[in-house]
């Protein structure tokens, strides 16, 4: 297995995810809300959603740097900044899964917890990257 090829791989993922959520949201929040895991049955506030939107966009751009340079440093905090977002995300979801029907429950779940354990995966991806070389070696 390359794992410089399989972290990029996963962080691009992360990132078109991103960037494909953050353009929905923040471009036709409506419709974005109308995803039941989403609205989860709550008033619509269009601000909310453009927020998250421009949030979604914002850390598109650090995951697509952390793809182009590889660097490890740029990858590692890339990884932090979505572990910060998605566990605190499955958090919320958990303490809100009343405000679904059982059946929206377990696929919600399963997609926010895979949204956790995929950078935790690729963050111990970037132990197994050969270290950077001092600059006086380059």
């Amino acid at each position: 297995m390359n794992v410089e090829k399989t972290l990029r791989a996963g962080l691009a993922f992360l990132a078109v995810t991103q960037f494909v959520v953050g353009c929905w949201a923040l471009f036709a929040p409506r419709s974005f809300f109308d995803i039941p895991w989403v609205g989860m049955h709550m008033q619509y506030n269009a601000h909310l959603m453009m927020d998250y939107g421009a949030m979604s966009l914002a850390g598109s751009v650090v995951l697509g740097a952390s793809v182009y340079t590889g660097g490890r440093l740029v990858t590692r905090t890339a990884l932090g900044m979505y572990l910060m977002w998605s566990a605190s995300h499955l958090v919320i979801h958990t303490r809100l899964l009343h405000h679904l029907l059982p059946e929206q429950r377990a696929p919600l779940m399963l997609a926010l917890s895979a949204a956790v354990v995929i950078p935790l995966v690729l963050l111990y991806l970037t132990t197994r990257l050969e270290p950077p070389k001092p600059a006086l070696e380059r």
